[in-house]
């Protein structure tokens, strides 16, 4: 079953909005990655069995839309079985590539897509040999 594995915010400052969840909802921040800086959302313990998802928070790439725009703030990652297969889904269903396929090294294969409405969400396969 394809499922929303993850979800990350952009931030135009990671820490004041690191700051600010862990103020509102407790949520833990441990960095996972230096450059680029990327935190990990541990919104329970990992342990937990609580219902949910953790996430990742990272600096904003680009300028957020203005409030009349509406936004896109949370992007959800879905965990697949085979990237390249679900890629060419996406894009044979009109989906187009908004951030290539690319290695979390020792972790497993990243990218991001947009669908046909305009919204971004990203695809990821486990795989400890990516790099």
């Amino acid at each position: 079953m394809n499922r929303v594995v993850h979800f990350e915010i952009q931030a135009d400052d990671p820490r004041r909005a690191i700051k600010f969840y862990k103020a509102v909802f407790g949520w833990d921040f441990p960095q996972w990655m230096k450059n680029p800086p990327y935190w990990g959302i541990l919104t329970a313990p990992m342990e937990s069995k609580e219902p949910g998802i953790n996430g990742g928070l990272f600096q904003r790439p680009c300028p957020a839309p203005t409030p009349e725009q509406g936004t896109n703030a949370y992007v959800c990652t879905v965990q697949v079985d085979n990237f390249d297969d679900v890629a060419n889904k996406i894009e044979g269903a009109g989906g187009k590539v908004a951030l290539s396929k690319h290695a979390i090294t020792g972790i497993a294969w990243q990218g991001y897509f947009v669908d046909t409405e305009g919204n971004t969400f990203g695809i990821h396969q486990p795989d400890k040999n990516a790099k």
